[in-house]
């Protein structure tokens, strides 16, 4: 029913339970607009309960903000107090604190938080309906009680207006209120009743919606921090994902979720940290593995607190006279070569035996893609060119090049994991396309010393006249060529052909083990 002014009344109270500045409004509506799943998750709720928007936009709030606040229950608007329970509740939960690690300040995170908190709050709206109908049934109470109250109070200032009209002897403005207001007192006394019933219901409810917080917050947890975990195993840093749009985004996610390799984002994501690691244990500019301290005048080896001594004045010809004696602290190292400076290339087959599953059912196809994207993380953080060729048969080949100056975006990095050609084996033309890659880029830029890793699981010949010119683009250029031979003992075998093509040759027979391949990391 309208009032006087033909406007229905609204009861009193917000209708958010977290406090908010508009601008995140904003936020959550333009999330609203661009995610069909929460579209329709609210449109499924809002077919059988009431305000549910407001509860997912509250859920999406409390995730989303930095400094999240629940308002008092005497700020809410009767009928929303409810939801304003189930939000203080979410916040009250004991994985809250590390849901927000995941979800503040990204409002493609907290989104996806409360699709995950979806099913806990689907059944927690069915299981308290009863309480909710309270809280409308007392909302309804305060507004019919505001009705008596408005039109006696304009029957007042038209009673007034007439009085002023016709002078001293008209009927008061009290008089004319007076019979009017009369049915305010029971309406009144109804609204309060119903409002007392809402609270008792809502009292009693409130250990099933604490316990369905704490269900929805725990899920929401879990699968916040595994779409974290699969960006970062396919090298998806947050910031990139910040300036994601939400549309490229969500398909990023669906595709990672959903794709070929998907079930083996953890060891890709293994052999990721096991590479930071072997880069955390390099020594700059020193040759080989750290195994010591020596002494000598090798002033790219001295160890930090000789070069202390250059500090202090009194030091220094001490310092002069101990390098002038070839007796200076240094680190001591194994005798490797340097690391390279030309392009890193991954040259992996791809033929029909890789598909052949290992322990933990890892495919040798999945060991040799997730080395070589760890590779692609080695190269780009000695700022080198990487390439993966991907081959099979002397007919099949597919070439990615990610250049060291431009990002690698995240698309082409999918693509060159998901590519699978199938067929046999031929190492002449995949290590020829290598070394012509190598040769281009020392006439373009004068960068020798590439790396070149070779990742099979099967052996086959090489003609005489291809070993030869193999050897002399070898002398030239001054690449190294490592070996990996998965699931293939005898390609590794003594006379092998891996063995005289390669520089560095090992065995990968456990599929499980990243660090097998650790040694990699400290050479290229």
């Amino acid at each position: 029913m309208a009032d006087s002014t033909g406007q229905e009344p609204t009861e009193p109270g917000h209708t958010g339970a977290v406090a908010a500045d508009p601008y995140d409004r904003i936020a959550w509506r333009d999330l609203y607009a661009r995610s069909a799943a929460l579209r329709e998750l609210a449109a499924e709720l809002a077919a059988h309960h009431a305000h549910t928007t407001d509860l997912l936009a509250d859920a999406f709030l409390a995730a989303y903000l930095a400094a999240p606040r629940v308002r008092e229950a005497a700020e809410m608007a009767p009928s929303r107090l409810f939801n304003r329970e189930v939000v203080a509740e979410l916040a009250a939960s004991p994985g809250f604190a590390a849901l927000r690690r995941e979800t503040a300040g990204d409002p493609y995170a907290a989104a996806l938080a409360v699709l995950a908190e979806a099913p806990a709050l689907r059944l927690l709206l069915d299981r308290t309906e009863p309480v909710r109908e309270a809280a409308d049934r007392a909302a309804e109470a305060r507004r019919s009680a505001g009705r008596p109250a408005r039109t006696a109070g304009e029957t007042a200032r038209q009673a007034g207006a007439t009085a002023g009209a016709l002078g001293a002897g008209a009927t008061s403005a009290d008089g004319a209120a007076g019979p009017a207001s009369a049915p305010a007192a029971p309406a009144g006394q109804a609204a309060s009743r119903a409002e007392a019933a809402a609270r008792q219901a809502l009292e009693a409810a409130t250990p099933g919606i604490r316990a369905a917080a704490r269900t929805a917050t725990a899920q929401a947890v879990r699968v916040t921090r595994e779409e974290a975990a699969l960006m970062r195993a396919w090298g998806v840093g947050h910031g990139e994902l910040e300036r994601m749009p939400y549309e490229e985004r969500a398909r990023l996610a669906e595709r990672l979720r959903t794709g070929r390799l998907a079930r083996w984002a953890e060891l890709i994501g293994r052999f990721r940290q096991m590479a930071d690691g072997e880069r955390a244990r390099k020594v700059e500019n020193a040759t080989g593995e750290l195994i010591g301290v020596t002494l000598g005048d090798d002033l790219s080896r001295v160890l930090p607190s000789e070069l202390a001594h250059l500090g202090l004045p009194e030091l220094r010809a001490v310092f002069a006279a101990r390098y002038a004696a070839g007796e200076l602290m240094l680190y001591d190292s194994r005798g490797e070569q340097t690391t390279g400076q030309g392009a890193v290339i991954a040259c992996v087959d791809t033929s029909h035996s890789m598909y052949e599953e290992g322990p933990g059912g890892i495919t040798r196809e999945a060991w040799s893609k997730a080395c070589a994207l760890a590779l692609l993380d080695q190269a780009r953080h000695a700022r080198r060119d990487f390439v993966g060729i991907l081959f099979s048969a002397a007919d099949k080949l597919q070439v990615f090049r990610f250049p060291a100056d431009r990002p690698a975006p995240v698309e082409r990095v999918l693509e060159f994991a998901e590519t699978f050609l199938g067929g046999g084996t031929s190492y002449q033309r995949p290590l020829s396309a290598a070394a012509a890659l190598l040769a281009e880029e020392f006439d373009t830029a004068a960068r020798g010393r590439g790396d070149i890793v070779l990742i099979t699981d099967d052996e086959c010949g090489v003609t005489e006249q291809w070993t030869r010119e193999w050897q002399e683009a070898r002398h030239r250029l001054g690449f190294r060529l490592f070996g990996l031979a998965v699931g293939a003992p005898t390609a590794t075998a003594s006379g092998s052909v891996l063995e005289a093509l390669c520089d560095n040759l090992r065995p990968i027979e456990d599929l499980t083990d990243v660090r097998a391949a650790a040694d990699l990391f400290r050479l290229i």
